[in-house]
């Protein structure tokens, strides 16, 4: 179903980005006008293709190197769950505001072509527990920034911060150093 694309970058290699590209699909104007939507569906669905991604990530950060997986809202939940079962650890969602029943915290944040507000159960890590922050795509990083602080303010130690895909030209990476990140496609 998907075709390798050569000249992809992404920190886990040419072949690994080629993949992730094949099995993306830009949407023009969605959500709106002038903007370019990264559909990554097609790669959740071809399963070789989804297995080869969840590996990578794994292998990447170590499966014992976290305690928990949390996904931010809402592919990010899909990545978060199937690393979580692939490595036996736990999974968080980071939802959209108004989403969790129990008390939360919330953390509002730019997007490119808006704002948003995420929030996380104010319990939802153990203080120290490790934890592996995964989303689809990095953007302006505003989201990822959110992410990371709503993890640190619940009590959880941010030990990686992974997206299938990073929109370079919009400086999100630079938005979250020093943390390090960790794309398998660079676009």
């Amino acid at each position: 179903m998907t075709s390798e694309k050569p000249g992809a970058t992404g920190d886990s290699g040419p072949e690994l980005a080629a993949v992730v590209a094949g099995a993306s699909i830009d949407v023009p104007d969605f959500p709106k006008p002038g903007v370019v939507f990264k559909d990554l569906m097609p790669l959740f669905a071809d399963g070789a293709v989804f297995r080869q991604v969840i590996d990578a990530i794994v292998t990447h950060h170590g499966a014992g190197s976290f305690d928990v997986v949390a996904g931010v809202e809402a592919r990010g939940f899909v990545v978060a769950a199937a690393i979580a079962y692939a490595t036996g650890t736990g999974v968080v969602p980071i939802r959209k505001a108004g989403k969790l029943p129990r008390k939360a915290l919330s953390a509002s944040y730019a997007l490119e072509y808006g704002e948003a507000t995420l929030e996380v159960h104010a319990d939802a890590f153990v203080a120290g527990q490790r934890v592996l922050v995964v989303d689809d795509v990095l953007a302006t990083g505003g989201t990822a920034a959110a992410a990371i602080d709503l993890v640190e303010r619940a009590g959880g130690t941010v030990v990686g911060f992974s997206v299938l895909m990073e929109l370079s030209f919009l400086d999100g990476r630079e938005r979250l150093a020093p943390r390090p990140v960790h794309t398998l496609l660079t676009v």
